[in-house]
């Protein structure tokens, strides 16, 4: 039994160690975020060089019109199935997270596989040079959805380290399918590599979580989550889409080979873009820790993640304008002539993206998709503005600089935004303090 005065509550770490504990829990994190990205992107780009070294300017314009078009459908998948997930399902306890993933990427499944079947089916409609690559690409659809939604289901639960065994395993499969691939020759064969071994990894991430995509839950997902997933389909698609529209606009203004210069250039900023991406995957869920945690480090923690991916973009963009020639030969083939000319104005756009999310992930730690929405709406119009007429001004490099300046201007939206939505934040907190 105790005597008086005795402590016999367990003793609790210094609230020192513990913020160092946390810190350390959320670089990690950060870093897997990084790994998983660091593997993803090396995997697109090794198709990607792949693809323009093996089949010329104008076959690589037309894979990157297929790549484009996955990029639309992943950003439905994600503001219907991944993203309500990352936001209200993160560092919950293991049985509630278990039977969102279920649903949710029963979701991701069930888009897949209505998307893919239009796709399939419009591709085999169109024929010529540009329908078996939509066909292939519907084909493979189900499961590139898959896989990326594994990826944040891991990140949710805080369990990096999977999220990056099964991109490593993703591009182990896509060795010998690309080995494949170049025997067969034509575009739609790369698609279907591409996708088929992202497949692999998707049936492996069934393995890893010991989780069956539940087709059934989808209707209750959408149903209960709607709040956020109508807005972040709609704020998603629209990023996605003005890609879209820009790539096709660009190739009906300029030519499809314009198509491949462009996303040349984004290869080039592919090893920077790994990290912006890989971060993208933990930020949100990392912004409603801080949230949870500790409200009023939201705005620094949104302003240095912001910043540090600016400033990492311009020192990328730096390094590429000292490379010479003859690797940037080696790399790209002849797609390196005219991609260099984009490194300087694709750079700026790069680092507007990055610096605006930072005020993202706090705008959707905060939950308010209202806000995020007309943030990214405002954000695509310009990058479709920009783009489409900077190409009727002076063609693809007017094109590469009208998005620049759009992505710069968007920017400045999201922490508008943001400044204003912890402003309204912080009066509710003092007003609720007051009325308890």
């Amino acid at each position: 039994m105790a005597t008086e005065g005795e402590n016999t509550t367990t003793p609790q770490a210094p609230p020192q160690s513990a913020g160092r504990t946390a810190k350390r829990a959320m670089f990690g994190r950060l870093s897997w975020g990084l790994a998983d990205q660091a593997a993803s992107s090396i995997s697109n780009f090794v198709v990607g060089i792949y693809v323009a070294r093996s089949l010329g300017l104008a076959a690589f314009g037309v894979f990157s019109l297929a790549w484009v078009t996955y990029g639309v459908v992943l950003s439905v998948s994600r503001g219907l199935a991944t993203d309500p997930l990352v936001v209200r399902f993160s560092g919950v306890p293991e049985a509630a997270w278990r039977t969102a993933v279920a649903r949710s990427s029963g979701t991701a499944l069930g888009v897949g596989a209505a998307v893919g079947a239009v796709c399939l089916v419009v591709g085999l409609a169109v024929g010529g040079r540009v329908g078996p690559a939509f066909a292939g690409l519907g084909v493979v659809l189900p499961g590139l959805l898959m896989q990326d939604a594994w990826r944040y289901s891991f990140f949710a639960a805080g369990a990096g380290r999977k999220a990056f065994v099964n991109d490593l395993v993703w591009g182990i499969a896509l060795v010998p399918a690309l080995v494949v691939a170049a025997r067969v020759g034509g575009v739609a064969a790369f698609v279907l590599a591409w996708g088929a071994s992202a497949a692999v990894a998707a049936m492996y991430g069934c393995l890893q979580s010991g989780i069956r995509p539940r087709l059934t839950g989808a209707r209750a997902w959408l149903h209960d989550h709607h709040d956020l997933g109508l807005r972040y389909l709609v704020e998603n698609v629209s990023t996605s889409g003005a890609a879209q529209l820009r790539a096709y606009g660009l190739g009906a203004i300029v030519g499809v080979s314009a198509v491949g210069v462009v996303r040349g250039a984004e290869l080039l900023l592919g090893p920077f873009m790994a990290v912006l991406m890989g971060l993208s995957l933990v930020t949100v869920a990392e912004a409603a820790r801080v949230l949870r945690q500790a409200p009023h480090r939201l705005g620094t923690f949104c302003l240095l993640l912001g910043g540090a991916q600016a400033v990492a973009a311009l020192l990328w963009g730096a390094a590429l304008l000292l490379m010479p020639d003859r690797l940037g030969e080696l790399t790209l083939g002849g797609v390196w002539g005219a991609a260099s000319e984009l490194i300087v104005p694709a750079t700026l756009g790069v680092a507007g993206a990055g610096l605006g999310t930072g005020a993202a992930a706090g705008l959707r730690a905060l939950g308010l998709a209202r806000r995020s929405l007309r943030s990214q709406l405002f954000a695509s119009t310009c990058y479709v503005a920009g783009g489409l007429g900077g190409a009727v001004a002076a063609g693809t490099v007017g094109s590469a600089w009208g998005v620049a300046a759009a992505t710069v201007c968007g920017s400045a939206v999201w922490w508008l935004q943001l400044r204003a939505a912890l402003r309204e934040h912080h009066q509710n907190s003092i007003t609720e303090v007051r009325t308890s």
